[in-house]
């Protein structure tokens, strides 16, 4: 009977390290659509729902895969990126790059320690609701900071609206800054963290703009997208970068059209808006702007380029050889048929002198690995341009 007993406890552990792992993406951010799991191979492909072609964004979770080596197959096109699958250990509160050493064409592999728990993986650095609070949470007794909301969305969700900076109303000069007009484009919310961070900073940077300047920032433009795990990038019928003109589909977009200009009062100068670009190769890998029509406007967005480059520390690389004016490559006239962007409408606005959107790689800019700190210095890097430029502007020169 005990010789029965103990093979009947081997069977079962046999069995149990046998089961299918759960795979899914039922989480804030999480994106995919698992075909099936056939002993340690999962296949998968990204969820496009009401995406017009293909896209590359994913995030997805596996659960009950302790002591095993999974492959993971997407049948599609392939979305893994030029550093690897993102994988975080912790649940999504932090993460890191796999590396391409797991990468086999559409394929990566992983293997789980004896004590994994909620592992996740993702085209990047996931950067969701939950993400931002914890930032915003840090910075929560600074006087210079207030979170409000922006409006409701179509799925009832608050859209935040943070202002920062001078908040007595007699700022000089104003600025806003907007992300996730894409809401798959994650990693340009760390860059966002590090201009705030910067704005709040006690170093000569802050200091002058916290005097002179009020920044009216749109964290998620698209915060359905982002919750659900949307792409975002060319939603049908068009996407939130698409909805300037005429009667605006989206809550969030309305709001920015009725409330800025009024806010801006007139002394609106500057207008960024953060991006990130395709997965891979050529100027997907090279920090740029990305100009308007307006020629007198982009001459002001090349002339805060130089300042950038010519005073930035962080290890993110910018060159303004890079940009992308209107006229050149994908941004011509026929990429907008489908509706004004945001910089484009920004720089129609009373007072503005340089409007422009800022694509930030996803994992590659020049060489160096893109990551949450290097992305905040990307950030810090681009307040002290800011803080330079603006300076000079009201000094006349």
């Amino acid at each position: 009977m005990k010789k029965y007993f103990g093979l009947a406890l081997a069977v079962l552990a046999l069995c149990g390290a046998r089961a299918a792992p759960l795979v899914d993406a039922a989480f804030p951010g999480g994106n995919i659509v698992v075909e099936k799991i056939a002993g340690d191979d999962v296949f998968l492909h990204p969820d496009l729902r009401d995406t017009a072609g293909d896209w590359f964004y994913w995030c997805f979770r596996v659960r009950g895969a302790q002591h095993r080596k999974l492959t993971f197959h997407f049948t599609k096109s392939n979305p893994i990126g030029v550093r690897g699958p993102a994988v975080s250990t912790d649940g999504g509160q932090s993460w890191q790059w796999l590396g391409t050493q797991a990468v086999q064409s559409a394929t990566f592999s992983y293997t789980f320690s004896a004590d994994a728990g909620d592992i996740r993986f993702g085209v990047a650095f996931s950067y969701t609701e939950e993400t931002l609070r914890a930032f915003l949470a840090r910075h929560a007794h600074n006087p210079h900071l207030t979170v409000t909301t922006l409006c409701r969305t179509e799925h009832g969700r608050d859209a935040e609206l943070l202002r920062l900076g001078r908040l007595d109303g007699h700022a000089e000069q104003r600025v806003v800054l907007t992300c996730r007009h894409h809401c798959c484009e994650m990693m340009a919310s760390y860059v966002l963290e590090g201009l705030i961070e910067g704005v709040l900073a006690d170093t000569d940077a802050g200091r002058w703009l916290r005097e002179h300047v009020e920044f009216f920032v749109v964290p998620f433009v698209d915060k359905d997208g982002v919750e659900a795990g949307d792409q975002g990038k060319n939603r049908k019928p068009h996407d939130h970068n698409r909805d300037y003109s005429g009667d605006s589909l989206y809550a969030t977009v309305r709001a920015i059209r009725e409330q800025l200009p009024q806010w801006s009062d007139g002394r609106l100068r500057f207008a960024l808006d953060l991006h990130c670009p395709t997965l891979r190769g050529g100027g997907n890998e090279q920090i740029h702007f990305v100009g308007g029509p307006d020629e007198t406007v982009w001459h002001e967005v090349e002339r805060f380029a130089r300042v950038l480059e010519a005073t930035q520390t962080g290890p993110l690389v910018f060159q303004s050889r890079n940009n992308l004016p209107f006229g050149k490559g994908w941004n011509t006239p026929a990429n907008y048929t489908g509706g004004t962007s945001f910089n484009r409408w920004a720089a129609t606005l009373p007072g503005i002198r340089a409007a422009a959107s800022l694509e930030i790689p996803y994992a590659n800019a020049g060489g160096v690995a893109v990551t949450d700190q290097s992305a905040r210095e990307l950030g810090h890097d681009l307040v002290r341009a800011l803080q330079k430029y603006l300076a000079d502007a009201e000094a006349g020169h």
